[in-house]
């Protein structure tokens, strides 16, 4: 399918469609109709895309377009393609990292092609999505032609496609839930802690991201064992017993959860070289050690 041939669509314009609509956009490639329940979702993408049709019913943007993006919530992808009658010729593809290509089936079963295009990104605020774009990878899941027309869109908004095999799309979700939602998570972890000696969560922020920053780029300049440093790593044994003393005074919680993240260092500790074997089943047996 070549580009001139390609008219885009978005059934579901919240903050995804508002992004990639964007950059697909000022990539050169046209989205013709977008469509959304919420009318502000709908104003809001075609202020970005002002040559975009805003149009009330998703089968509007069906008839009106060749590639057709299910950017709704991942319940409702199965829901909505159901709802709506495809034909030969069309594709449709979905932006879940989960959801498995055959909630598409009603498409399938009518002559669409199907895929999947998932940016690794988080798009709580599209202007701030749209300037990381650049770099990410996208999972693409898709048949042959489709499938090169996704890489092209991945390719031409700056992105790097990466092909999904069929029934992976779970484990590779879920792995972005470390770097992303579990990642803040961590941060939460360390910024209570801040908090407990007079900072606030701005204070603590300005104080970690630098450091987290140069983590990744030690990570991205030497692997992961290469690129990891701490208690675990130097084998310090009195540092980890003063953290735990420190943790488990705060709630048992938390000392449980730097134990399971520390144990995890391990390996990577001993990959590294800076961890001897014998140092390491002390560690271990210290942080297994039951909580008193």
């Amino acid at each position: 399918m070549g580009r001139q041939a390609v008219r885009i669509g978005f059934i579901g314009a919240g903050k995804v469609a508002q992004t990639l609509a964007s950059a697909f956009t000022r990539a050169g490639w046209t989205v013709a109709a977008a469509s959304s329940r919420n009318a502000d979702n709908i104003a809001a993408l075609v202020r970005r895309c002002p040559d975009t049709k805003g149009l009330k019913k998703g089968q509007d943007v069906v008839e009106a377009c060749t590639l057709v993006f299910l950017t709704v919530t991942d319940d409702e992808i199965e829901r909505v393609c159901t709802s709506l009658v495809w034909r030969e010729g069309l594709a449709v593809v979905h932006c879940s990292g989960a959801t498995e290509l055959s909630a598409l089936d009603s498409a399938r079963s009518r002559g669409a092609s199907v895929g999947g295009f998932h940016p690794m990104q988080m798009f709580t605020n599209p202007d701030v999505a749209l300037a990381g774009l650049p770099g990410c990878t996208v999972g693409i899941e898709a048949e042959a032609q489709l499938r090169d027309t996704l890489n092209s869109l991945a390719v031409d908004i700056g992105c790097r496609p990466f092909p999904l095999p069929p029934g992976a799309r779970a484990s590779y979700h879920a792995s972005a839930n470390y770097v992303g939602p579990f990642l803040i998570a961590l941060l939460q972890e360390a910024v209570k802690l801040w908090e407990r000696f007079g900072a606030d969560e701005q204070q603590a922020l300005h104080a970690l991201v630098p450091l987290l920053n140069g983590t990744v780029a030690a990570v991205m300049d030497g692997g992961l064992a290469r690129g990891m440093g701490g208690c675990v790593a130097r084998g310090d044994l009195g540092t980890l017993r003063r953290h735990l003393a420190a943790l488990d005074g705060v709630d048992r919680a938390a000392g449980a959860l730097y134990r399971q993240l520390a144990l995890r260092n391990v390996p990577l500790g001993l990959k590294r070289g800076s961890l001897s074997p014998e140092r390491a089943l002390e560690i271990e047996a210290l942080l297994k050690a039951t909580i008193d």
